[in-house]
């Protein structure tokens, strides 16, 4: 059987975008996209994900050498609550991208962190077990957590989901997921944003229209890898 026959995969573009850039864009598609339903009064949700590396940071180095089929593994909670946390797989295939994800609890968390990882092969969770030998096998340890608000629209047709990200952060020494109080460290500069746009079926033309000119930076580079580049200096020496 094909493992990638049965995936659905989704088309990402990722661009680097300045303040003036992301009030133009938005004011166009307001009126053609609604908003997610999970954001606060202010349109905006917090996104927090904690990222895993094995001993040879192969998520890192295969971003930077353009290898086209690789993955990423987080843990990531929404708005610093332990409700709905997720242990998520990433695959990247060229232009494409494919997320599998399953629940973990709070204690399973902490577990993971105090590098017990003795659940996850307990059941026949696909994900935990293949978490279980990243850990065990290649040594998957905690990286860096990623913080950042996002701003979601979404449009019915082609599946489309528009985002802007804003206030990127990052903390190398604290693997608190649940702790809003963690210091971190800023990512991009003040006045750079990223938008993504993500769909499955297709692209609309009437979205494609509101996108950014080719002028603009396509962004290539992931949260992670900017993440990890901006707190170089200050990585814990045993990693």
């Amino acid at each position: 059987m094909n493992y990638k026959a049965n995936l659905k995969f989704r088309h990402e573009l990722k661009y680097l975008i300045n303040y003036g850039d992301y009030y133009a864009i938005k004011m166009r598609i307001e009126n053609l996209l609604y908003k997610d339903v999970n954001v606060n009064p202010e349109g905006l949700y917090t996104v927090r994900s904690l990222y895993f590396d094995d001993y040879f940071n192969s998520a890192y180095n295969e971003k930077y050498m353009g290898i086209k089929n690789r993955q990423k593994l987080r843990i990531r909670v929404y708005n610093y609550s332990d409700e709905a946390i997720r242990l998520e797989r990433k695959i990247k295939d060229n232009q494409y991208i494919y997320k599998e994800s399953t629940f973990l609890q709070k204690s399973e968390v902490e577990s993971i962190i105090n590098g017990d990882y003795s659940f996850l092969i307990k059941g026949k969770d696909q994900i935990k077990n293949l978490f279980y030998y990243e850990c065990v096998t290649h040594m998957a340890r905690p990286r860096v957590i990623v913080d950042y608000e996002r701003e979601p629209f979404v449009f019915e047709a082609g599946n489309v989901r528009i985002t802007f990200d804003t206030d990127i952060r990052a903390n190398v020494d604290q693997f608190d997921l649940f702790n809003q109080n963690i210091a971190m460290l800023n990512i991009l500069e003040p006045e750079y944003l990223v938008m993504e746009v993500k769909f499955t079926e297709f692209l609309p033309s009437i979205i494609r229209q509101v996108l950014p000119s080719e002028a603009t930076n396509f962004l290539a580079i992931s949260k992670y890898v900017l993440s990890c580049d901006k707190t170089l200096h200050y990585q814990r020496s045993d990693y």
